[in-house]
C-alpha cells in the first residue's frame, strides 16, 4: 500500500490517522475542548470545522456522511441536537486553539 505523500502527516499509516481524528473529533464534540499537541490540533481543527458544517445541514444524508466519519452515535446525535443550533448563524471559524505555557500542547475548544 502506498504511503500518501502529500498534506500534513502525524505518522503511522493512512487507517490510523483516520482513526485518530475521528476519536480526537468525537472527544471534542463531547467535551467541549480538548489538549492535545499543536501538531494534531493543526489537522484537526479543519477535519471537526467540516463535520460542523454538514451537521448544521441537519438532514438524514448530512447524519449518515457525519456517522461514517464519527462512528460514535451518541455523539453525533449530541453534535446534531445540541451543537449545530448554537452554530446556526456562524458562517464558519467554530473553533479556537490556545497555546499552552511553554510546551508544544494545545487546547482546542469552542
Amino acid at each position: 500500500m502506498p504511503t500518501p505523500k502529500k498534506g500534513a502527516r502525524l505518522g503511522g499509516s493512512a487507517k490510523q490517522q483516520a482513526h485518530l481524528l475521528s476519536n480526537l473529533a468525537a472527544s471534542l464534540f463531547e467535551h467541549g475542548a480538548i489538549k492535545t499537541t499543536d501538531a494534531k490540533a493543526k489537522i484537526l481543527r479543519p477535519y471537526a470545522e467540516k463535520i460542523i458544517t454538514k451537521a448544521k445541514g441537519g438532514t438524514l444524508a448530512d447524519r449518515r456522511a457525519v456517522l461514517k466519519l464519527i462512528p460514535h452515535k451518541d455523539v453525533v446525535a449530541h453534535l446534531f441536537d445540541d451543537l449545530a443550533p448554537q452554530f446556526e448563524n456562524r458562517a464558519g471559524g467554530y473553533t479556537r486553539t490556545v497555546k499552552l505555557d511553554n510546551v508544544p500542547a494545545t487546547t482546542l475548544r469552542w
